[in-house]
């Protein structure tokens, strides 16, 4: 009847349950997506705020210029040798679990190389937050792939611009919090609170007594993906890419500096390859997830980074904008390879198998980037027989990404 209303029971329970779920999930969406991008932004600080401040460090310490060598290779060759430990730890623990586990080796890491004297300390404590760095390398795309199935292109492309912008952060303002502190120590350690406020979004699912997401179960038959094509052509082709990368880190700035650019020019000209990667890396994952074979992409990217090497060997000084914006798109072979690692498994498992070995056989292979140019360029005085290796990488790339391009699974 009008004005007669219906038991507020028959209205509000089973709403208010249902709002009540509803909210949960939400809720715990979001926190899971701010501990993505949290922990991405966490995963190149310790590496690139030590580059910017190397020179005080080596002072600081009185570090040879071997060990200062160690030091800067330390990264990829931990990324390959800790990354494999990955699939190991989340068949025996939940990945939310293993995260913090990371974060926190990597705050341990930050915090006690700071506070040490003694270089053998130095040495071991890097070690240990790089091996939290490579720990997390390794799970990102599979907690992409187990809280956001429908969205994995988009939450890749977010998580890789946040790692982005936490690199390009820290080298820019390492220095001017060293100097505003009057320490190297400050410029390294100022970093450590990103560890801590990473971890904080993972405690509510570490806590309970049972999670959401549990330990990976191993399949049957373990996914082996060094015996398969996919698996090898995915780690060459993460390698040769980063080897690119992590050259383009070390030398571009030597080399516009050699083309007559002032220093300070050439630091802006190096940075701006990370600004126009950011939106590439934004977008490429979305984008690839659209294509059932990656094919066009592979070469279109290929074919902009042998351009812009191109480029920077006949005319480093009067095309240097169009060389960097070009180098900057073909980089965007990084989050390619990054969304492919869940393109190419079926499973949990073989998520995170393969990511553990792409990433570690790719980052062995990257290691060799900035030692071999670094050496061509020494011996040679002059920037051909570098950029010449580097053009050559970048065809073993496209060789190895047109394998990765046809869609197959590594656990067939």
């Amino acid at each position: 009847m009008v004005g007669v209303a219906p038991p507020a029971s028959t209205l509000t329970a089973p709403v208010s349950a249902a709002d009540t779920a509803s909210s949960a999930r939400t809720r715990g969406t979001a926190l899971v997506l701010a501990g993505i991008l949290l922990v991405a932004l966490n995963l190149r600080i310790a590496i690139t705020s030590l580059g910017a401040l190397l020179e005080e460090v080596r002072t600081g310490l009185h570090l040879s210029g071997a060990m200062a060598g160690v030091v800067t290779t330390m990264p990829t060759i931990a990324f390959a040798a800790f990354g494999a430990v990955a699939p190991w730890l989340v068949r025996r623990f939940s990945p939310g679990r293993v995260v913090v586990a990371a974060m926190v080796a990597l705050l341990a890491g930050e915090v006690v190389r700071v506070a040490t004297g003694s270089t053998a300390v130095f040495i071991a404590t890097s070690a240990v937050a790089l091996a939290g760095i490579a720990v997390a390398n390794i799970l990102l795309p599979l907690l992409v792939r187990q809280h956001f199935p429908q969205r994995t292109g988009l939450i890749t492309g977010a998580y890789t611009v946040s790692l982005t912008a936490g690199a390009s952060v820290a080298a820019a303002s390492a220095v001017p919090i060293a100097d505003a502190f009057g320490s190297w120590r400050a410029g390294l350690g100022a970093w450590s609170v990103l560890a801590v406020i990473a971890v904080l979004p993972w405690l509510p699912a570490v806590l309970r007594r049972t999670s959401a997401h549990p330990a990976v179960p191993p399949l049957a038959g373990r996914v082996r993906p060094a015996r398969t094509r996919v698996g090898w052509a995915m780690g060459i082709y993460f390698g040769t890419q980063a080897l690119s990368g992590y050259a383009t880190m070390g030398w571009l700035a030597q080399l516009f500096r050699d083309s007559g650019y002032r220093p300070q020019a050439a630091g802006l000209l190096l940075a701006g390859v990370t600004a126009v990667g950011i939106p590439v890396a934004l977008v490429m994952p979305a984008l690839a997830v659209r294509l059932r074979n990656l094919r066009p992409l592979v070469l279109a990217l290929s074919a902009m980074m042998i351009a812009s090497y191109v480029g920077l060997a006949l005319a480093p000084h009067g095309g240097a904008a169009a060389w960097v914006v070009l180098l900057a798109i073909g980089q965007g072979a990084f989050p390619l390879a990054l969304v492919a690692i869940g393109l190419r498994a079926r499973t949990a498992e073989g998520t995170v198998a393969l990511s553990a070995f792409t990433q570690s056989l790719g980052y062995l292979i990257a290691a060799l980037g900035p030692l071999v140019v670094g050496t061509l360029y020494e011996v040679t005085g002059g920037w051909d027989l570098p950029i010449g290796f580097l053009i050559a990488a970048a065809l073993v790339q496209t060789v190895a990404g047109l394998a990765v391009a046809r869609p197959r699974f590594v656990e067939d």
